[in-house]
């Protein structure tokens, strides 16, 4: 892995004084801090919205966002780029874009096209991380690296890398094509992803009972390390997880392999087998999971989930709501709330967006709101005014 040096940066370089107003006026809102005063509600006319009591940024996007703004301080005539958007938060990433700092493009077929970055050139690895083929590109470029990769995300990799180590397989509890799943894989020697518990049930199951490793190749050709042999990498097994995911289904799957592993291989082989996975779900992101399974319990018409549509924390707030009963929408910005009562949402585990006329039903209402950890305080402000803006008397 690379060291802090002269071409590497993991600290910022000191300017946050001199960016903290530019941050402030982009990113945050009076009207959320009035809200947070006012026990997370507002209400005008017959509209009553209900905050979440923990959204929006958390400290590992709002450190990314920082270095971010200090690294185009730093370096006000180089080359900058970032290996991926920096968060998954449309407004940020077009903020960077207009301080000229550039993307890598991805292609097609998901791979990075990296051929314009030239030997010398200011590389921000995002808040997910970068993957170990990726560090090994600019670092042969020699480039100016700073790293905002978050550092719940760097602990995955410290347990991935020790059953690197003891030559276990990584069960990666995640979404193959997400950025920080990538990253983590590749600092596995044998790995599998597994989406969700139904996928590790499959796995589970395939373990105890056996099976056609040509029928197990097949369900998970994306999502396992080369050469993958399930006869030979299922005997040894460590548990890591995307740190965005749900908790709850987090520790079900890492039990589940426990389990299973015990079955196996009984009580006296065991510490063989399977490593205990440890608490790797970001704090952030467990801390607005509580608070949105706190606001769903409460009466309300709907509710709606502000984030990126490639936001995975964000897509679970909604996973949540809708598992609760609720009417959810995810919405990215405010853009998607028309004038004409209509929104544009994205449903759980769609790629398209959907129109749903109309948003509000007529009568009074009560609204629920929460934001992925990649969404600022200003956005979710700006989706407020719109919601309001569609009653005459909530203006």
């Amino acid at each position: 892995m690379l060291k802090p040096g002269v071409n590497y940066h993991r600290k910022g370089f000191g300017l946050k004084d001199s960016i903290k107003d530019e941050l402030k006026s982009e990113y945050e809102s009076d009207l959320i801090a009035f809200i947070r005063q006012n026990d997370y509600q507002v209400k005008r006319g017959d509209l009553t919205v209900k905050l979440a009591e923990a959204f929006g940024f958390c400290w590992g996007v709002d450190r990314a966002v920082s270095m971010a703004y200090e690294t185009r301080k730093q370096f006000p005539d180089r080359r900058i780029w970032i290996t991926n958007e920096i968060i998954h938060n449309p407004l940020v990433n077009d903020n960077l874009k207009k301080m000229d700092i550039k993307f890598v493009e991805v292609e097609p077929d998901g791979k990075k096209d990296f051929s314009e970055i030239g030997n010398g050139d200011v590389v921000i690895l995002p808040a997910f991380g970068a993957s170990v083929e990726e560090l090994e590109l600019l670092t042969s470029r020699e480039c100016e690296i700073v790293d905002t990769t978050c550092p719940w995300v760097s602990r995955v990799w410290n347990r991935v890398d020790k059953y690197k180590k003891s030559d276990f397989t990584a069960i990666i509890h995640g979404k193959y094509k997400h950025e920080e799943t990538i990253a983590t894989s590749s600092r596995a020697q044998h790995y599998l992803i597994v989406q969700d518990l139904d996928e590790a049930n499959w796995v589970a199951n395939y373990i105890l009972n056996g099976g056609s490793s040509t029928e197990f190749l097949v369900k998970f050709k994306e999502a396992v390390s080369k050469d993958f042999d399930p006869a030979v990498h299922l005997l040894r097994l460590g548990v890591a997880n995307q740190t965005t995911m749900l908790k709850g289904e987090t520790e079900k799957i890492g039990k589940l392999f426990e389990q299973t592993m015990m079955r196996k291989y009984g009580p006296s082989k065991f510490d063989e087998h399977f490593l205990s996975p440890g608490d790797t779900i970001c704090d952030a992101t467990q801390e607005r999971q509580d608070a949105m399974q706190k606001l769903i319990l409460q009466d309300m018409d709907l509710v709606v989930v502000i984030g990126g549509y490639n936001s995975s924390n964000t897509g679970h707030l909604q996973e949540m709501a809708i598992a609760e009963g609720k009417s959810a929408y995810h919405i990215d910005g405010p853009d998607c709330i028309k004038d004409d009562n209509s929104i544009t949402h994205k449903e759980v585990h769609g790629n398209e967006e959907k129109l749903t006329a109309p948003f509000l039903p007529k009568g009074p209402l009560t609204i629920g709101i929460t934001a992925g950890a990649s969404t600022p305080d200003q956005v979710v402000a700006e989706v407020i005014e719109k919601i309001f803006s569609l009653r005459p008397d909530c203006e």
